[in-house]
């Protein structure tokens, strides 16, 4: 019999809508229930690819008896962290308070009947072990505590709740200056891996705004260093495991320090932003492996993880309850899939120890494909493995694909096809009618959106990272195009973003039931304030220069923390670079600048756009005034690179 779920446009949530637990959804019917009832709230925050959420699904939350003292004692609501990435990130600031660390998913909160939260946890597993009890244990204790100890707890949760939002708010400014270029260098090369590339131990992430902000540095200092650092990890990122080399896309982290063993669930954003920093890779490198990889992972979108022009969220890490199973060989069924192409027998021991496909496996005894050298491998018969190995995975049961569409997801990728269509114009297509869908679908009556079921329509409005990553995608559109519809829809939402999130200098992430502040620092993908930011900056550029009054006044209040530990934040050490170095906009007409887009990511100023205007030749401008005139686009060049 189903739950509360079952009507849920979330693919998660719908994960759950059989379970013997009475899940609800957050909202008003839920909180009635607990107050009618004095009950205590079991909150569950979770998203469809996560390996532990699966985990404690199968565990406890499938689990008869635990479900009856569930439903007995609490009123238990499901989140989609993705589809409500608000109140995840209160509860996700709840848990760090409480806990004195991060927390992570699923996360497990226990709320009073008003919603104020008095204990937290990540997984809680079905027996004692990892010095924790177990979680129908742990719903007997918190039961009998809340029915005799409620007072207590409430007290308890008013402070929480006192500590997550102070009424003074100290501020620390200091100066900016270019000091950072060499602080944001000094500090990746202490953390680098010399040998496998990235940065800090497994588990290990992509962190793709480090590796272009590196480029970047590299492009203004001639510190060839972080050059060869962004370069080492992208190509050791690139050998197999992180990277799918049989069908492309890059999962979410490694689990060592070789970025062999990933966790195998492939998102959205991941994919989209490495796809990004390829690309820069090659215009900085003049490498084409890198311009290979990066079409690679964005052709495996489309044909993967795409729907009528727009996004899927994430695939799986997991196929029939096992991690990995779609992804990974056994060294007796790949040698036959070799058998199946054609492919001579006397060669397949060596090309199975090329492409590390052994008899004990790499992997749980089984394989995960890779190379020790994807720029250059040289293996024979490498395209026909790759083949016949795909051929054996369409055999196989693909993991779940989660189809919802968030708005800050899909313009993250949609920009990295505007960067891919000013390489190869084959892209410029899709990048054009998936900006359409996403406006169709997700922007109605001026009023933007954050997520859907693909074809259902939205019901959850949007929040400050959909606001910014769409308008940075749109000026992204403008730049690849010069369809000034782009340019005033980019302004129309960036007005909108201010007068809902701007506060004196900070952003909010979201307003109204949860008012949570947003993020200077790159987690999962790059902070919203930074993205919002270079918005602004690109606006002030190309519109009007009273929109840069906001990025300095922002800059300034995290100016502390931004230049003290420029890598922990790199797309605010990006803006703050960006705004001491500041744009330089080349104004002409546009028949003069279409046919120079393509040149416009090899320009030698990193901060360079293009403005249709009405002059002859070729004017240059920074945002603040024009400095310079030239007759033809050499003498553009020249100027840039003395500047």
């Amino acid at each position: 019999m189903s739950n509360h779920l079952k009507n849920e446009y979330s693919p998660y949530l719908q994960q759950h809508a059989e379970n013997p637990v009475e899940w609800y959804p957050w909202g008003e019917e839920a909180f009635e229930k607990a107050h009618k009832e004095n009950k205590a709230i079991f909150l569950s925050i979770g998203y469809s690819s996560c390996h532990w959420c699966h985990v404690m699904e199968d565990e406890s939350f499938k689990d008869e008896a635990t479900a009856k003292i569930l439903n007995e004692h609490f009123v238990a609501i499901k989140v989609d962290r993705e589809e409500r990435p608000d109140i995840d990130k209160h509860f996700q600031e709840v848990y760090q308070l409480m806990n004195q660390r991060p927390g992570g998913w699923p996360t497990s909160i226990f709320l009073t009947q008003d919603q104020k939260p008095f204990y937290s946890a990540t997984y809680i597993p079905d027996e004692p072990r990892y010095g924790m009890m177990s979680f129908s244990s742990l719903l007997e204790v918190i039961a009998d505590k809340y029915t005799k100890e409620k007072d207590l707890l409430t007290e308890k949760a008013d402070e929480i709740l006192r500590f997550l939002n102070p009424k003074e708010d100290k501020i620390q400014a200091t100066k900016l200056d270019l000091s950072i270029i060499n602080r944001f260098s000094d500090q990746a090369k202490q953390l680098f891996d010399n040998q496998n590339g990235g940065f800090n131990k497994a588990p290990k992430f992509p962190q793709a705004s480090m590796l272009d902000l590196l480029l970047d540095v590299y492009r203004i200092s001639g510190d060839k260093e972080t050059r060869n650092m962004a370069l080492l990890s992208l190509t050791s990122m690139a050998k197999g495991g992180l990277r799918d080399l049989i069908e492309g896309g890059f999962c979410r982290y490694s689990t060592d320090n070789e970025w062999l063993i990933p966790h195998f669930e492939k998102m959205t954003y991941d994919n989209a932003l490495l796809s990004e920093v390829y690309l820069k890779a090659y215009h900085v490198s003049g490498d084409k492996f890198y311009k290979s990889v990066a079409f690679e992972t964005i052709d495996f979108m489309i044909k993967n993880m795409s729907e009528d022009a727009l996004f899927y969220s994430a695939s799986d890490a997991d196929t029939e309850g096992e991690e990995g199973k779609y992804f990974v060989y056994t060294y007796e069924k790949a040698l036959k899939s070799f058998t199946k192409a054609g492919i001579p027998t006397k060669e397949h021991t060596a090309l199975a120890k090329a492409l590390h496909i052994t008899e004990e496996g790499n992997f749980e005894g089984k394989n995960i494909v890779r190379v020790d050298d994807p720029a250059n491998h040289n293996i024979p018969y490498y395209d026909q493995a790759i083949e016949a190995l795909k051929k054996r995975r369409e055999k196989r049961t693909y993991p779940f694909i989660d189809k919802k569409v968030l708005v800050s997801w899909n313009a993250m990728m949609i920009k990295s096809l505007f960067k891919a269509s000013r390489v190869d114009n084959a892209y410029l297509k899709p990048a054009i009618k998936s900006l359409d869908a996403l406006l169709e679908s997700m922007y109605i009556n001026s009023e933007l959106f954050h997520s859907t079921l693909m074809g259902k329509k939205p019901k959850i409005k949007a929040f400050l990272e959909d606001y910014a990553y769409l308008a940075e995608t749109l000026l992204e559109a403008y730049e690849s195009t010069l369809d000034e519809t782009y340019l005033i829809t980019a302004t129309k939402l960036t007005n909108s973003a201010i007068e809902k999130y701007f506060v004196q200098g900070k952003w909010k992430f979201s307003r109204g039931e949860f008012e949570t502040n947003a993020d200077i620092y790159d987690s999962s993908y790059p902070s919203s304030v930074a993205t919002m930011l270079s918005v602004l900056h690109s606006i002030s550029s190309l519109v009007d220069s009273v929109y840069k009054k906001f990025v300095f006044k922002t800059l300034e209040i995290y100016s502390y923390d931004v230049m003290r530990q420029p890598i922990s934040t790199p797309r605010m050490s990006r803006m703050v670079i960006r705004y001491l170095k500041d744009d330089i906009i080349i104004k002409a007409k546009e028949e003069k600048l279409q046919t120079r887009i393509k040149d416009l990511d090899t320009l030698p100023h990193p901060f360079s756009l293009l403005k249709n205007d009405t002059n002859d030749g070729f004017m240059l401008c920074n945002s603040n005034s024009c400095f310079g005139h030239e007759k033809d686009f050499d003498g553009v060049l020249e100027v840039l690179k003395r500047r």
